[in-house]
Protein backbone atom coordinates (compact mmCIF):
# COMPACT_ATOMS: atom_id res chain seq x y z
CA UNK A 1 0.00 0.00 0.00
CA UNK A 2 1.75 3.38 -0.74
CA UNK A 3 0.64 6.82 0.80
CA UNK A 4 -0.01 8.03 4.38
CA UNK A 5 -3.29 7.53 6.87
CA UNK A 6 -2.34 10.40 8.28
CA UNK A 7 -0.78 14.05 8.54
CA UNK A 8 0.28 15.84 11.50
CA UNK A 9 0.67 18.87 11.60
CA UNK A 10 2.32 21.34 14.25
CA UNK A 11 0.95 24.74 14.19
CA UNK A 12 3.67 27.26 15.32
CA UNK A 13 5.55 28.36 12.47
CA UNK A 14 3.58 26.12 10.05
CA UNK A 15 -0.14 26.81 9.94
CA UNK A 16 0.57 30.08 11.89
CA UNK A 17 3.36 32.78 11.88
CA UNK A 18 3.57 32.70 15.56
CA UNK A 19 7.04 31.64 16.40
CA UNK A 20 8.75 35.46 15.64
CA UNK A 21 6.01 36.82 17.96
CA UNK A 22 6.78 34.17 20.92
CA UNK A 23 10.50 34.75 20.28
CA UNK A 24 10.13 38.57 20.84
CA UNK A 25 8.14 38.90 23.67
CA UNK A 26 10.67 35.48 25.16
CA UNK A 27 14.19 37.27 24.34
CA UNK A 28 12.55 40.61 25.87
CA UNK A 29 11.54 38.62 29.19
CA UNK A 30 14.85 37.10 29.53
CA UNK A 31 17.20 40.10 28.17
CA UNK A 32 15.09 41.76 31.33
CA UNK A 33 16.70 39.11 33.66
CA UNK A 34 20.23 39.48 32.76
CA UNK A 35 20.38 36.94 29.70
CA UNK A 36 21.14 38.26 26.44
CA UNK A 37 19.64 37.23 23.74
CA UNK A 38 18.29 38.34 20.53
CA UNK A 39 14.91 37.20 18.71
CA UNK A 40 16.68 35.64 16.19
CA UNK A 41 19.12 33.78 18.56
CA UNK A 42 15.44 32.31 20.29
CA UNK A 43 14.29 31.17 16.84
CA UNK A 44 17.11 29.32 16.08
CA UNK A 45 17.61 27.66 19.32
CA UNK A 46 14.62 27.08 21.24
CA UNK A 47 12.30 27.00 17.98
CA UNK A 48 9.80 24.00 18.22
CA UNK A 49 10.57 24.11 22.09
CA UNK A 50 8.07 24.94 25.39
CA UNK A 51 8.99 27.97 27.69
CA UNK A 52 9.38 26.05 30.69
CA UNK A 53 11.80 24.05 29.23
CA UNK A 54 13.80 27.17 27.98
CA UNK A 55 14.13 28.26 30.95
CA UNK A 56 15.32 24.80 32.13
CA UNK A 57 17.92 25.19 29.71
CA UNK A 58 19.05 28.92 30.01
CA UNK A 59 19.40 28.02 34.25
CA UNK A 60 21.49 25.66 33.29
CA UNK A 61 24.15 26.88 30.62
CA UNK A 62 24.17 30.52 32.48
CA UNK A 63 23.86 29.30 35.91
CA UNK A 64 21.51 32.11 36.03
CA UNK A 65 18.57 31.65 38.62
CA UNK A 66 15.27 32.64 36.91
CA UNK A 67 12.37 33.72 38.53
CA UNK A 68 9.29 30.68 38.36
CA UNK A 69 6.94 33.62 38.33
CA UNK A 70 8.34 33.79 34.33
CA UNK A 71 6.52 31.10 33.35
CA UNK A 72 2.94 32.49 33.87
CA UNK A 73 4.11 36.17 32.98
CA UNK A 74 5.60 34.62 29.35
CA UNK A 75 2.17 32.82 28.28
CA UNK A 76 -0.19 36.03 29.22
CA UNK A 77 2.43 38.72 27.40
CA UNK A 78 2.49 36.30 24.30
CA UNK A 79 -0.82 35.29 24.55
CA UNK A 80 -1.77 38.92 24.22
CA UNK A 81 0.41 39.79 21.61
CA UNK A 82 -0.67 36.20 19.30
CA UNK A 83 -4.19 37.62 19.76
CA UNK A 84 -3.57 40.79 18.08
CA UNK A 85 -0.56 39.46 15.79
CA UNK A 86 -1.11 36.34 14.77
CA UNK A 87 -1.53 35.36 11.15
CA UNK A 88 -2.22 32.64 9.06
CA UNK A 89 1.32 31.28 7.09
CA UNK A 90 0.11 32.15 3.59
CA UNK A 91 -0.59 29.15 1.43
CA UNK A 92 -2.18 27.39 4.46
CA UNK A 93 -5.43 27.14 3.37
CA UNK A 94 -4.74 26.78 -0.29
CA UNK A 95 -2.64 23.98 0.36
CA UNK A 96 -5.37 21.88 3.18
CA UNK A 97 -7.98 22.31 0.13
CA UNK A 98 -5.59 20.10 -1.63
CA UNK A 99 -4.85 17.25 0.94
CA UNK A 100 -6.80 14.16 0.65
CA UNK A 101 -5.47 12.66 4.23
CA UNK A 102 -6.89 12.69 7.38
CA UNK A 103 -5.01 15.40 9.12
CA UNK A 104 -4.59 16.47 12.94
CA UNK A 105 -2.56 18.96 14.74
CA UNK A 106 -0.04 18.37 17.17
CA UNK A 107 1.56 21.36 18.98
CA UNK A 108 3.35 22.45 22.21
CA UNK A 109 1.26 25.14 22.39
CA UNK A 110 -1.73 25.35 25.26
CA UNK A 111 -4.98 24.28 24.13
CA UNK A 112 -6.01 27.35 24.81
CA UNK A 113 -3.34 29.41 22.62
CA UNK A 114 -4.56 26.92 19.92
CA UNK A 115 -7.57 27.76 19.93
CA UNK A 116 -7.26 31.30 19.82
CA UNK A 117 -4.86 31.04 17.16
CA UNK A 118 -6.47 28.90 14.78
CA UNK A 119 -9.97 30.83 15.30
CA UNK A 120 -8.21 33.98 14.64
CA UNK A 121 -6.84 32.89 11.24
CA UNK A 122 -9.90 30.86 9.96
CA UNK A 123 -8.07 27.25 10.14
CA UNK A 124 -10.12 25.32 12.91
CA UNK A 125 -12.76 24.16 11.24
CA UNK A 126 -9.91 22.14 8.75
CA UNK A 127 -9.25 20.38 12.32
CA UNK A 128 -12.12 20.61 14.51
CA UNK A 129 -12.23 17.71 17.03
CA UNK A 130 -8.40 16.85 16.22
CA UNK A 131 -6.21 19.59 17.56
CA UNK A 132 -3.95 18.24 20.12
CA UNK A 133 -1.32 19.96 22.81
CA UNK A 134 1.10 18.18 24.41
CA UNK A 135 0.91 19.86 27.42
CA UNK A 136 -2.67 18.15 28.12
CA UNK A 137 -0.58 14.67 28.04
CA UNK A 138 0.66 15.33 31.44
CA UNK A 139 4.15 16.84 32.55
CA UNK A 140 7.30 16.80 30.82
CA UNK A 141 5.53 15.12 27.69
CA UNK A 142 6.48 18.00 25.13
CA UNK A 143 8.75 17.69 22.30
CA UNK A 144 11.39 17.30 20.94
CA UNK A 145 9.94 13.71 22.98
CA UNK A 146 8.02 12.00 20.52
CA UNK A 147 4.84 11.61 22.96
CA UNK A 148 2.15 14.08 21.45
CA UNK A 149 3.17 12.38 17.82
CA UNK A 150 2.52 9.05 18.69
CA UNK A 151 -1.10 10.67 20.81
CA UNK A 152 -2.19 12.17 17.40
CA UNK A 153 -1.80 8.50 15.35
CA UNK A 154 -3.69 6.66 18.40
CA UNK A 155 -6.32 9.10 17.43
CA UNK A 156 -6.72 7.82 14.00
CA UNK A 157 -5.12 4.57 14.98
CA UNK A 158 -2.72 5.23 12.26
CA UNK A 159 0.62 3.33 11.71
CA UNK A 160 3.26 5.88 12.69
CA UNK A 161 5.31 3.96 9.99
CA UNK A 162 2.42 5.51 8.06
CA UNK A 163 2.28 9.05 9.09
CA UNK A 164 3.62 12.08 7.68
CA UNK A 165 4.68 15.13 10.02
CA UNK A 166 4.76 19.05 8.69
CA UNK A 167 7.66 20.73 11.09
CA UNK A 168 9.71 23.96 11.32
CA UNK A 169 11.72 23.22 14.04
CA UNK A 170 14.64 20.99 14.93
CA UNK A 171 13.56 19.82 18.32
CA UNK A 172 9.84 18.67 16.26
CA UNK A 173 11.56 17.29 13.36
CA UNK A 174 13.57 15.10 16.25
CA UNK A 175 10.38 14.53 18.14
CA UNK A 176 8.55 13.21 14.63
CA UNK A 177 11.59 10.77 14.01
CA UNK A 178 11.79 9.40 17.69
CA UNK A 179 7.83 8.05 16.80
CA UNK A 180 8.69 6.67 13.28
CA UNK A 181 7.52 9.28 11.56
CA UNK A 182 8.45 10.57 8.10
CA UNK A 183 8.49 14.70 8.18
CA UNK A 184 8.82 17.32 5.64
CA UNK A 185 10.49 20.51 6.77
CA UNK A 186 8.96 23.91 6.57
CA UNK A 187 10.73 27.43 6.56
CA UNK A 188 7.94 29.54 5.32
CA UNK A 189 7.58 31.13 8.69
CA UNK A 190 9.18 34.89 9.44
CA UNK A 191 11.63 33.12 12.03
CA UNK A 192 13.31 31.17 9.50
CA UNK A 193 17.04 32.04 8.98
CA UNK A 194 19.90 31.37 6.50
CA UNK A 195 20.81 27.52 8.14
CA UNK A 196 17.08 26.60 8.16
CA UNK A 197 16.64 24.09 5.92
CA UNK A 198 20.39 22.60 6.42
CA UNK A 199 19.42 22.17 10.12
CA UNK A 200 16.40 20.53 9.71
CA UNK A 201 17.43 17.93 6.38
CA UNK A 202 20.14 16.91 9.63
CA UNK A 203 17.50 16.90 12.27
CA UNK A 204 15.87 13.88 9.92
CA UNK A 205 13.58 15.47 7.45
CA UNK A 206 13.44 13.98 4.02
CA UNK A 207 12.91 16.84 2.33
CA UNK A 208 12.39 20.80 3.16
CA UNK A 209 9.76 23.45 1.04
CA UNK A 210 9.45 27.03 2.03
CA UNK A 211 6.25 27.55 0.52
CA UNK A 212 2.83 25.98 2.04
CA UNK A 213 1.45 26.00 -1.61
CA UNK A 214 4.73 23.44 -2.75
CA UNK A 215 2.89 20.62 -0.18
CA UNK A 216 0.65 18.92 -1.63
CA UNK A 217 3.00 18.07 -4.46
CA UNK A 218 5.76 17.14 -2.20
CA UNK A 219 3.41 15.18 -0.69
CA UNK A 220 2.25 12.86 -3.81
CA UNK A 221 6.53 13.17 -4.35
CA UNK A 222 6.92 11.45 -1.08
CA UNK A 223 3.84 9.07 -2.25
CA UNK A 224 5.81 7.31 -5.56
CA UNK A 225 9.35 7.22 -3.35
CA UNK A 226 8.08 5.35 -0.82
CA UNK A 227 6.19 2.82 -4.19
CA UNK A 228 9.61 2.75 -5.49
CA UNK A 229 11.65 2.09 -2.60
Amino acid sequence: MSGFDLILFDCDGVLVDSEIIAAEVESKLLRDNGFEITAEEMCIRFAGMDWKSILMTIEKEAELPLSASLIDKSEALVDRALSIRVKMIEGVRTALSRLTEQRCICSNSSSKRLDMMLTKVGLKPYFEGHIYSAKDLGPDRTKPKPDIYLHGAKQFDADPARCLVIEDSVHGVHAARAAGMRVIGFTGGSHTYPTHADRLTDAGAETVISRMTELPQMVDALKSWSELA
